[in-house]
């Protein structure tokens, strides 16, 4: 697999109309520099702001994938990021003149021409995976859906399953086993498809306001008792007159460019999805049945194991068991310095689960003993909470991709409680939590335990903190 990270060598245009709002959408694909990563850049916006492609950034997957940020929105991503993962690209900025991407014919067919047309050519840094090393799993019993990732050593594969018992479509599977070799032929022409019955729900829902029966391939599973009556319902949905029902099982009989075409729509769909994990993956990934919903689901799944591994390269983490950060580490990750730097070792960082367990060892020494109080040495209740939010604080910053740009401080406490005096020869373990955290907020508990006696209970609390731009 490629070791270099790539962009575009100039930048390329392409113009249409966007495929739920209907509006006309123009979008210059331009180079981007070393770990840029995939930005939306709305030039029609005051400012033209740049919302990152990554899953901390979608707010709707009701029909396709919505990003945002800070009011700024651009729909129906998945296709133009499925070209850009399949053409192998790591940064680039994609400049948009409305809020979602020109459909095109359905497919991402025209985005991965005019990326082509672009030229790539490959940076200096090297290129950033996720390894699956273990197997992670996605199971959701309503929807009848699976999603596995599995190890792959230096290789990336997709196999999609999909069945929709429906006699035009039947059940239908496809796989992509080289990127470069079968990406642009076999996979990025497969155009979307929706069911006749959806095409009503979609238009009272105000949506598909750009969809013709020339960018998505219909399949007909709705039935009419006559000629009128197919009418009225053409009519009822505004399409066109001369659109029939047609023999294939598909609206007007439109061809099919590959034999199971929906089933490589649905890789397609999958590869878009998952390039909002921030990086590549070098594993095999299975899907049984997969959706817009599933997809963004399972792909957090692994970019919080993403950011996880990151930690490793960032910081050097110390080889252990338990994933331990040392001191040195820690100080990598924190602006903090004697005398304030608070917290000894970090024991566990869970992205998965939002949680982090740090470590102090409270000893005689401690500058605050020597007036707090000399007759009978007790840690303020006011360093035992900023000790807790300085361990909730590398956790904090494993979670931003910018983190040596930000700074974080608080807005808030809430039920902080002491429930045990800290004194000299304590160790004090603390277990921090986030609840929330979207766009620049953040809220945490939090709980400090005095360990060395089973573990009682010292402090705990709620904690707010508001994340701004660090002084340069």
């Amino acid at each position: 697999m490629l070791v270099k990270q790539r962009t575009i060598a100039g930048s390329a245009s392409l113009s249409g109309v966007g495929l739920h709002t209907g509006n006309k959408s123009n979008m210059t694909f331009k180079p981007a520099p070393e770990n840029y990563g995939i930005k939306f850049k709305r030039i029609d916006l005051e400012n033209s702001p740049e919302i990152p492609a990554d899953i901390d950034h979608v707010t709707d997957i009701s029909r396709g994938t919505t990003i945002a940020l800070d009011g700024a929105e651009v729909h129906t991503v998945e296709h133009v990021l499925a070209a850009i993962m399949g053409c192998e690209i790591d940064n680039i900025i994609v400049e948009l003149d409305a809020n979602e991407p020109p459909v095109m014919d359905g497919s991402a067919k025209d985005y991965v021409k005019t990326l082509m047309h672009a030229g790539i050519v490959e940076q200096d840094e090297e290129r950033d995976y996720l390894v699956i090393e273990d197997t992670v799993h996605y199971h959701d019993e309503k929807g009848n859906v699976d999603i596995v990732a599995l190890p792959l050593k230096d290789d990336f594969r997709i196999t999609v399953m999909i069945d929709f018992q429906n006699p035009a479509l039947g059940s239908q599977h496809s796989g992509l086993f080289n990127l470069q070799e079968e990406f642009a032929k076999e996979f990025a022409p497969a155009r979307t498809f929706c069911f006749l019955k959806e095409v009503e729900t979609l238009i009272q829902n105000n949506l598909i306001k750009g969809g013709r029966i020339d960018n998505a391939v219909v399949i007909v599973d709705k039935e009419f008792e006559s000629e009128q009556e197919f009418r009225e319902f053409k009519k009822k949905i505004k399409l066109d007159e001369k659109v029939k029902i047609g023999r294939s099982g598909i609206l007007n009989d439109t061809p099919l460019r590959f034999k199971n075409e929906p089933a490589r729509h649905k890789v397609l769909d999958l590869i878009g999805d998952l390039a909002l994990i921030g990086a590549p993956i070098k594993g095999q990934i299975l899907a049984a049945r997969p959706g817009h919903k599933s997809n963004v689901e399972f792909t957090k799944m692994l970019r919080k194991l993403y950011l996880k591994k990151k930690v490793v390269k960032k910081y050097q983490m110390l080889k252990s068991s338990n994933g331990v950060l040392d001191i040195e580490a820690i100080m990598k990750v924190l602006p903090h310095r004697y005398p304030f730097l608070l917290i000894d070792r970090i024991l566990e960082i869970d992205m998965e689960r939002n949680r982090i367990i740090g470590l102090k060892n409270v000893t005689f020494n401690e500058p605050f003993f020597q007036g707090h109080f000399p007759i009978k040495p007790i840690m303020p209740g006011v360093l035992i909470v900023e000790a807790m939010a300085q361990c909730g604080g590398v956790l904090l910053m494993h979670a931003m991709e910018d983190s040596h740009k930000k700074m974080a401080f608080f807005t808030s406490m809430d039920n902080v409680k002491f429930k045990k005096q800290v004194v000299p020869g304590d160790q004090l373990v603390f277990e921090m939590e986030i609840t929330t955290y979207r766009r620049g907020f953040c809220k945490m508990r939090g709980k400090a335990f005095k360990s060395y006696v089973g573990g009682e209970l010292a402090a705990e609390g709620e904690f707010s903190i508001v994340i701004v731009d660090r002084p340069e």
